[in-house]
C-alpha cells in the first residue's frame, strides 16, 4: 500500500502557514521524520500532518 506524499506547498495551503515556519518547526524538532525524493524536496506524510495539527494546538493554547 502506498501511503500518501505531501510536498511543501501542499502542507503550507492545508494549514494556511509559511514555508518559513513550516521549515523553522522542522528546525526546532516540532516536526521530525521528514522524508525526501530523489530532488531532495521534502516530503510529508500523515504522521507529519498529525505532528504540525499538535503544534499548532499547542501554539493555539499558548495564545488563548
Amino acid at each position: 500500500m502506498v501511503k500518501k506524499k505531501y510536498k511543501t506547498k501542499d502542507i503550507c495551503n492545508i494549514f494556511d502557514i509559511s514555508r518559513a515556519t513550516l521549515f523553522r518547526w522542522e528546525k526546532e524538532g516540532l516536526i521530525s521524520g521528514v522524508g525526501r525524493d530523489w530532488r531532495n524536496w521534502r516530503l510529508y506524510t500523515e504522521r507529519t500532518i498529525n505532528q504540525i495539527k499538535k503544534t499548532i494546538r499547542k501554539r493555539n493554547e499558548r495564545h488563548s
